[in-house]
């Protein structure tokens, strides 16, 4: 059976980033920006802290691109190492995941509610920001941008148990804060 590589719909900016050609970086740089600061602002909350992740994580990928292979899309490849320049700007921080006892996994059912007009999207942005750093990266990861709990994990060097239970605990804060009286009115 033959392998079917893929194939990055911007190859050739890539190649000429290879080369050093200021104007692909650019390129590639406008291309990604937009949504890579939006990862990046999801777990740091922070505007600034996000810019300079985004900076970072541009450099790091322009300075790596040789470890590049091809074989997923270029904006997943960077995506981690936005990720990643995220996470280690909150540990610079000195925040950590909220502790926990590994042993205590609950699973926290999935509530209806009757009136979803309520829950708009903003407010549930707003909500999110309100979440401890640990839960807020955990949920942001899983939820937002499609990691699994074992990625996770990886990412964050906490095990796969940690994060489905980080991911639990964020869920059930997250309901709380959306219960509080100034977004329910």
């Amino acid at each position: 059976m033959e392998t079917i590589s893929y194939q990055d719909v911007n190859r050739h900016v890539i190649d000429k980033c290879r080369e050093g050609d200021n104007r692909a970086q650019y390129e590639l740089y406008k291309l990604y920006s937009k949504a890579m600061f939006n990862v990046s602002m999801r777990i740091t909350n922070d505007y600034s802290e996000a810019e300079d992740v985004l900076q970072e994580a541009f450099i790091s990928a322009f300075k790596n691109l040789h470890t590049y292979k091809g074989e997923a899309a270029f904006g997943s490849w960077l995506k981690k190492i936005v990720v990643n320049a995220a996470i280690n700007a909150i540990r610079k921080r000195r925040s950590e995941l909220v502790p926990m006892d590994e042993r205590t996994i609950i699973d926290i059912p999935d509530e209806t509610f009757e009136d979803d007009s309520e829950w708009k999207v903003e407010k549930v942005r707003k909500a999110i920001m309100k979440l401890p750093d640990g839960y807020r990266v955990v949920l942001s990861l899983y939820l937002l941008e499609g990691f699994d709990h074992a990625e996770i994990g990886e990412i964050l060097g906490v095990t796969e148990s940690t994060s489905k239970s980080q991911y639990s605990r964020a869920k059930k804060k997250l309901l709380e804060i959306m219960k509080e009286p100034q977004f329910v009115a």
